[in-house]
């Protein structure tokens, strides 16, 4: 049997091989054994138990074809939470935790331990919505989607996060509508992918293309929101957008053009890339 040492090196060549990144296997086999990355050090030279190593070895040969970590796993780690992920929805990406705790930010902000009601379109996993809502306990918090399964999927989310959501199928905006509702905060990660753009196969093969594209030059369901806000936003409220990094000077325009009586501002990424929009009436 091997020791945990072996076994990463020889799978960090391997990932390295099939050019993944070098940390892939030491990552995905701390959070198969369930163990803290100092443990793995202290028991280095241990050798790796059957039933581990047997896991391990099955779910390397998805990775190395290149399917996402997550997907093997069966779930992603997003704000502090675990969410559980499939074919049926995205995988939530680092850069929106970001965006998470500037919506917190801003409502402490404009809504001071007031009771407010927030609204995430396209929830997809609910990963925003059910981080928000636990984070800030002043929110009634609803989400949309237009995949059945998604709501399926964010619905087990929320229960096992213990989050109070209202989930709603339908189209955009739409549910919200037709529930005759207003709300305070809107925020959405919508596809923004420009359709025509070509992605790894890792997110293009495993990941949904409803919720990757965003029409020609990706701002498509930007325009719908834009186009339609107005009918679930009360007067003083904002809205936060996850957006494309070379997206932020298109999408200072949209608001300029359907929403000329707003204020506006992007706001840049850990790694200093433009990477949200959010958009204030008061």
């Amino acid at each position: 049997m091997p020791t945990f040492k072996q076994l990463i090196h020889d799978a960090s060549l391997q990932c390295v091989e099939r050019e993944l990144p070098e940390q892939t296997a030491l990552t995905y086999l701390v959070e198969l054994a369930q163990l803290q990355r100092v443990d793995l050090y202290m028991n280095y030279d241990q050798e790796v138990p059957t039933d581990i190593l047997e896991s391990f070895n099955i779910g390397l040969k998805r990775i190395l074809n290149h399917e996402p970590m997550q997907h093997v796993l069966g779930y992603s780690w997003f704000y502090g939470y675990k969410f559980k992920v499939n074919s049926n929805v995205l995988i939530p990406r680092p850069e929106t935790e970001e965006l998470v705790s500037y919506i917190l930010s801003r409502v402490d902000e404009m809504f001071p331990n007031q009771d407010i009601t927030a609204v995430d379109i396209g929830t997809g996993s609910g990963a925003i919505a059910i981080s928000v809502s636990n984070e800030e306990k002043h929110i009634k918090m609803y989400a949309t989607d237009i995949s059945a399964e998604a709501i399926e999927v964010s619905k087990e989310n929320a229960k096992e996060n213990n989050a109070d959501v209202q989930f709603l199928v339908g189209d955009m905006l739409q549910p919200i509508v037709d529930a005759k509702l207003k709300v305070d905060v809107l925020i959405s990660n919508p596809p923004y992918i420009p359709s025509q753009e070509v992605l790894e196969s890792s997110v293009v093969d495993y990941e949904p293309h409803v919720a990757l594209f965003g029409g020609k030059d990706g701002l498509k369901f930007y325009r719908t929101i834009f186009e339609n806000c107005k009918k679930i936003i009360n007067e003083k409220s904002f809205m936060a957008f996850e957006m494309g990094w070379d997206q932020g000077e298109a999408m200072m325009k949209l608001v300029h053009e359907y929403l000329p009586e707003a204020t506006a501002e992007v706001l840049q990424d850990i790694n200093g890339k433009d990477r949200m929009l959010f958009v204030y009436f008061k």
